[in-house]
């Protein structure tokens, strides 16, 4: 086969290079990742591989290794062998739960982050602050989706809620995941060549999202729980899939703890950021200090306390991951100081 057809093949599940690797090794995606090795798909052919040794090296950065989205040279066999990971077009990731800090990959070389919340009792504005927090360093786009539109009368208020929280640039869709209208919806978002990453808790309807997307009743779905609404985990691993539109989709377990690495912009809160800049001192802490912007915009209602207190929730949990990545580089270094990914104002009165 000619490297142009090879090419047009790889095509399909979302690659954007023109060059194939040399010295006999050969170039696929990952699809998914098990416990006893990965999945890959080369654009026509799924078939499972292992990693090379390098791999599996005794304190090793997990980023290192290959993930769902990624591209890699594998060596053919039997069975097949990933000898190097491609560089990273976008990442999404998190810090993993647990005290030991360490980043956990979501998904890589994606283009829209949509995140999927019920419109039942799962709606939860802060927890979309949160995810869309999440987002702003991967280099995705994201897109918010809001599901279950056939179970609620009226979802208008709770549109209107999270359109006055977010950036006007955001996307907000409201759909019934079960309607095949929700495919035409989505079809932007899932055009040929490109991918996306769906994530939301358990319960949210992601599998039968994806479903409707596929067009067949491909994964598992479960009923939720009456009192909250929250699900069981029908997704047990992340899997990317390719979709009629021409797109490709990686499905995604249900998360229920969602750390912020410590690198986070916050660009989510930046007019909250730029309001505390106006106020009398730098080191206002935005309590009963004179001059405080803060408490003016609380006062006037121009910034409501939901928001102010999941800003504040999400900053200091930031600076606290900040501490710890720090740390954690600072040893890796043998004890030379970094520069810290935030800085802190000093403690001055403003001009």
């Amino acid at each position: 086969m000619s490297d142009a057809l090879i090419i047009e093949r790889l095509r399909r599940i979302g690659w954007r290079g023109n060059e194939l690797p040399a010295d006999g090794l050969r170039l696929a995606r990952v699809v998914a990742q098990h416990r006893a090795g990965y999945e890959l798909h080369d654009g026509e052919h799924l078939f499972g591989a292992q990693p090379a040794g390098h791999f599996l090296k005794r304190g090793l950065d997990p980023s290192e290794r290959p993930a769902v989205g990624d591209f890699v040279e594998f060596e053919p066999g039997a069975p097949p062998h990933i000898q190097r990971v491609l560089e990273r077009r976008t990442v999404l990731s998190r810090a993993a739960a647990g005290e030991r800090y360490e980043r956990q990959i979501i998904a890589t070389n994606i283009d829209y982050v949509l995140v999927l919340t019920g419109l039942d009792g799962d709606f939860n504005a802060a927890r979309i602050e949160r995810y869309l927090t999440l987002v702003e360093d991967s280099g995705a786009q994201p897109v918010v989706l809001l599901s279950k539109l056939d179970l609620l009368d009226d979802a208008a208020a709770r549109l209107a809620e999270l359109r006055a929280r977010l950036p006007a640039t955001t996307p907000i869709h409201a759909l019934n995941g079960k309607s095949r209208d929700s495919a035409g919806l989505l079809a932007p978002y899932l055009k040929p060549g490109d991918s996306a990453v769906l994530v939301g808790s358990s319960g949210a309807g992601k599998s039968t999202l994806t479903n409707t997307l596929l067009g067949t009743d491909k994964l598992a779905t479960a009923a939720v729980r009456a009192h909250d609404s929250r699900g069981r985990h029908t997704t047990t691993h992340r899997a990317l899939l390719q979709l009629p539109t021409g797109g490709c989709l990686i499905d995604t377990p249900g998360m229920r703890e969602l750390k912020l690495t410590g690198e986070e912009d916050l660009d989510l809160f930046a007019d909250i950021e730029a309001l505390a800049e106006t106020c009398r001192f730098a080191d206002c802490g935005h309590g009963s200090e004179p001059g405080c912007a803060v408490q003016r915009a609380l006062d006037s209602g121009d910034l409501a306390p939901e928001r102010w207190r999941n800003y504040l929730k999400l900053r200091d949990e930031r600076e606290d991951q900040a501490a710890t990545l720090e740390a954690r580089l600072r040893r890796q270094r043998g004890g030379r100081p970094i520069d810290r990914p935030h800085g802190h104002r000093g403690q001055r009165e403003r001009d």
